[in-house]
């Protein structure tokens, strides 16, 4: 695919990231925090939270960065970076695609495709897999960054794809899920599901447990998909996509699904944070949380952001609210990552809040760039990672990892 791409191409491309621009637009200013369209400068009670004054009881120091390239753009695609085997994979939405030391931020390799990144990268089987918004599949070799081979989806890709020894597993926004051979990327088996015309962000990011497939749907629904062969094992509606408008059904599952032990924990915009038993889908609990960004577990912790920026921790077995944050009320938090005894969220405005675990109050507080996260911090051991918006990759560490 490298070379091939065409000026028609890039045309299609162009309309699709217009549509796509326009998708989000509508979504995004039926949001908190999005008053500002009624008047420069008045506050409305939608306005982001201030800033809450307390005394850092924990320093927080970087350790490096580095640039990634042109960042996300300005249609609200999100591909966050991935760690393995000491490395970081990350990509911008021109095309470019880097693996960086995760110890010193050093560029190990650096390929430049102009290609329309949208979705990954994807990690596994010594793999680092693109999908591109002009429905393109693309798959370079971990060591190196040499191009492996390139596939064709039915649409845009999104969602980061799964990455296995043998398949890797690619979702498209039509609702399609492709399982590609992992050594060729020839076409293995499909999955149908129909979703709703208008979604909030795009599609949750595939999650692949043993020999099963995790799918989350914008119609707010979750699907279980053997690996082999892509036939349905359980289906689970977690939220029903009701209203009299397409944006009061909007009911996307959150970003990130996780796995704990044989419980399926995932969250919907629409008002819902649930558990379900992985192997059959039953219900287990559910809470009325609503998220788009998805949730993060930690041992017997679970940590979410609904969608006015209020940040929550849970008890996963049971659901039950151990504290809640709410002044950071619409800044437009990213997902919580744990790191250590604290939690950490991003913000609009590029501000990292690192809070106590146990208590649930503010500790610290850092600013990396002025533009936002383009996706949630990633703890890898003693080191926090946040990408920003503006493509700017770094690496911090706090309290006694310094």
């Amino acid at each position: 695919m490298r070379g091939r791409h065409t000026v028609s191409g890039r045309r299609e491309a162009g309309k699709i990231r217009a549509r796509l621009m326009t998708v989000a637009l509508i979504a995004v200013l039926t949001l908190p925090g999005c008053n500002w369209i009624r008047g420069w400068g008045e506050p409305e009670p939608g306005d982001p939270a201030e800033l809450v004054k307390f005394e850092p009881s924990v320093k927080v120091r970087k350790i490096w960065s580095t640039d990634i390239g042109d960042g996300m753009g300005e249609i609200g695609l999100t591909m966050p970076p991935v760690y393995a085997d000491g490395q970081l994979y990350a990509a911008d939405y021109e095309g470019r695609l880097m693996a960086v030391d995760a110890d010193d931020g050093r560029r190990i390799w650096e390929v430049k495709t102009k290609l329309p990144f949208s979705g990954g990268p994807g990690v596994g089987a010594s793999l680092v897999v693109m999908g591109t918004i002009d429905g393109g599949v693309v798959a370079f070799n971990a060591d190196s960054g040499s191009q492996m081979w390139t596939a064709r989806v039915s649409s845009e890709v999104l969602a980061v794809p799964g990455v296995t020894d043998d398949v890797v597993v690619v979702r498209s926004i039509d609702g399609r899920v492709f399982g590609l051979d992992a050594s060729n990327g020839a076409r293995l088996w499909i999955y149908d599901h129909s979703v709703p015309l208008l979604t909030l962000r795009g599609n949750a990011n595939i999650l692949v447990r043993g020999s099963t497939v995790f799918v989350g749907y914008d119609d707010g629904s979750v699907s279980a998909l053997r690996l082999d062969d892509g036939s349905l094992i359980w289906n689970q509606a977690i939220a029903s996509p009701d209203g009299r408008t397409e944006l009061e059904r909007l009911a996307d599952i959150g970003d990130q699904m996780v796995i704990v032990a044989s419980d399926l924990i995932v969250s919907s915009y629409k008002n819902r944070v649930v558990s379900l038993a992985a192997d059959s889908g039953r219900l287990l609990w559910f809470k009325e949380i609503s998220s788009a960004t998805g949730v993060q577990v930690d041992r017997t912790n679970l940590a979410v952001a609904d969608q006015i920026g209020d940040v929550w921790l849970l008890d996963r077995r049971n659901g039950s609210t151990m504290w809640k944050i709410d002044q950071l009320t619409n800044r437009g938090v990213t997902r919580p990552a744990f790191y250590g005894d604290m939690l950490v969220v991003g913000d609009q405005e590029g501000y990292l809040h690192w809070i106590d675990l146990e208590e649930g109050r503010f500790v610290a507080r850092e600013r990396e760039g002025r533009n936002g996260f383009a996706t949630a911090p990633l703890t890898v051991g003693t080191t926090l990672y946040v990408l920003t918006r503006k493509g700017n990759l770094a690496a911090y560490r706090a309290g006694a990892a310094l």
